[in-house]
């Protein structure tokens, strides 16, 4: 997956920006040279969809051949769902939101985000703890030009986010790609964390803690972006639990 978002629509955690990145061998790319790179790596099956100057996503359904979980991509209603591993209670989640039993991952990611963005009073953390399995996803609603991001909190799907050459944010799962388009300014996503790109990142194991950047230095002695923890002597306002606002859609 690749996910490709301008600075302007994303408000990008400062700390993910390294110094270094323009004075180091391998320079970040634009976004064009980033998509070629992508594409590249599975050129029959690979495709990708722009949203003019704002966005974009590619999918690849076997980018890494040895990748054991599921690989998928969905779209309603302007909304774009690229989702990779699986979800154990699937069957349970789609019969309370009335979704069909065929549906899968993605869709049923859209779905729920659509359902509480529009109506549901229900705060993003409580909506991620019902996913039991392993996942990252990435949402784009081309309608509101919001993005979501998450990773579950097993650590199993490992993504990554970083800066490109002209200030976007680029998020992938493939650390190649990752590495060669952010130079030193990249890091994992956190597990069990949450990004929306007007209100940052939060922890939705933690809700009630702030997130720590902690500077990462690379194997040359070079600072290279940030890891984000929860920092466990904090305290952030809870979110609401009722009201329209209080959806994992809008929430901030």
């Amino acid at each position: 997956m690749l996910g490709i978002f301008n600075e302007k629509l994303v408000n990008a955690p400062k700390e993910l920006h390294s110094p270094a990145s323009f004075n180091s061998c391998t320079k970040p790319k634009l976004t064009h040279e980033i998509l070629q790179d992508f594409i590249s790596c599975d050129s029959s099956n690979a495709f990708s969809m722009s949203f003019g100057n704002d966005a974009l996503l590619a999918h690849s359904p076997s980018n890494t051949p040895s990748f054991i979980h599921h690989r998928l991509f969905s779209g309603l209603d302007n909304i774009y769902c690229v989702f990779l591993g699986s979800l154990h209670n699937l069957s349970k989640l789609n019969k309370q939101y009335g979704l069909s039993k065929g549906t899968n991952e993605a869709l049923f990611i859209i779905v729920a985000f659509r359902t509480l963005r529009d109506r549901g009073p229900y705060p993003a953390d409580q909506v991620l703890k019902e996913l039991e399995g392993s996942f990252g996803f990435v949402i784009y609603d081309n309608k509101d030009g919001t993005v979501f991001v998450a990773s579950g909190s097993d650590g199993q799907i490992g993504l990554y986010w970083g800066i490109a050459a002209d200030g976007s944010v680029v998020i992938s799962e493939n650390l190649d790609i990752i590495k060669a388009s952010c130079a030193k300014s990249f890091a994992p996503f956190p597990p069990g964390c949450m990004f929306h790109s007007e209100h940052g990142l939060m922890s939705f194991e933690h809700p009630t803690k702030k997130m720590k950047a902690m500077p990462r230095i690379d194997s040359e002695g070079v600072m290279c972006g940030a890891n984000f923890n929860v920092d466990s002597q904090s305290r952030s306002p809870m979110m609401p639990r009722v009201g329209s606002e209080a959806n994992w859609a809008t929430w901030g």
